[in-house]
C-alpha cells in the first residue's frame, strides 16, 4: 500500500513539473530569457545616505536572431524611475534599463522593475537592493 501511495505521489509531482514546463513553452523561467540575457537581474547598490539618489544600469544582450524592443518599464514604487533603450536592439547588440532610485527611506531596500518586451506577454523582473542610512550629521 505504501508503494502505491508513493508511486501516485511521484506521478503527481512529475505531472505538475511537466505541466509547468509546458506553460512556459521552452522550459525557460521567462520567455524573455530566450531573447535577451541580462548581465545581472539583481543589483545591490550597497549603502547610500538618505535623500541621495542612486542610479543603476541593468545591461543586456540580444541573444535572438531578430531585433528586440522594450515597450515599457515600470517600477514597484514612485521612488524608482526606469529609463530604457528606446530603439530596437539588433541581434548581438546591447541595450539597458537604467533605474534611478531616490533614497527617501532608511533601512534595507528592495525595488522591482518590470520590463515589457514587444511580443512577449510576461514582464521580465529586475531587482534593485541596498541599504539606506541616515547619514552623518
Amino acid at each position: 500500500m505504501k508503494k502505491l501511495i508513493l508511486s501516485l505521489f511521484a506521478s503527481m509531482l512529475l505531472t505538475t513539473a511537466l505541466f509547468a514546463q509546458a506553460q512556459t513553452g521552452s522550459g525557460t523561467a521567462n520567455p524573455a530569457d530566450a531573447k535577451v540575457k541580462f548581465v545581472k537581474e539583481t543589483i545591490d547598490f550597497g549603502k547610500t545616505e538618505l535623500n541621495k539618489a542612486v542610479t543603476i544600469d541593468f545591461e543586456f544582450t540580444n541573444i535572438s536572431k531578430e531585433p528586440v524592443l522594450i515597450e515599457t518599464a515600470r517600477a514597484s514604487c514612485g521612488c524608482t524611475t526606469p529609463k530604457w533603450t528606446l530603439e530596437p536592439i539588433l541581434p548581438g547588440k546591447k541595450g539597458k534599463v537604467t533605474a534611478s532610485y531616490s533614497a527617501n527611506g532608511v533601512g534595507q531596500q528592495n525595488k522591482t522593475i518590470w520590463v515589457k518586451f514587444k511580443g512577449i506577454d510576461q514582464d521580465k523582473e529586475l531587482h534593485l537592493t541596498g541599504t539606506v542610512t541616515a547619514g552623518s550629521k
